[in-house]
């Protein structure tokens, strides 16, 4: 996955931010638990006013994460 969301990070640089929540990291906990993060891949959209938008457990293609951003940013 992270080829893709570096491709899309690249993609989309001055338009969209992102973040990333290393799972073995323990001082991001407190975000874990307050998204439900499980395991990775474990991917989150919000929208400009940080409310969820969707979100994706396991692997998803970079055409259908594309995809969600620019309906997102429509």
């Amino acid at each position: 996955m992270a080829p893709v969301v570096h491709g899309l990070e690249d993609k989309w640089q001055g338009r969209a931010s992102f973040f990333y929540l290393n799972i073995d990291d323990p001082q991001t906990t407190p975000w874990k638990q307050q998204l439900g993060y499980q395991y990775q891949p474990h991917l989150f959209l919000f929208d400009g006013n940080g409310n969820l938008i969707r979100q994706w457990v396991g692997f998803v293609d970079g055409q259908t994460l594309q995809q969600a951003l620019a309906d997102a940013s429509s």
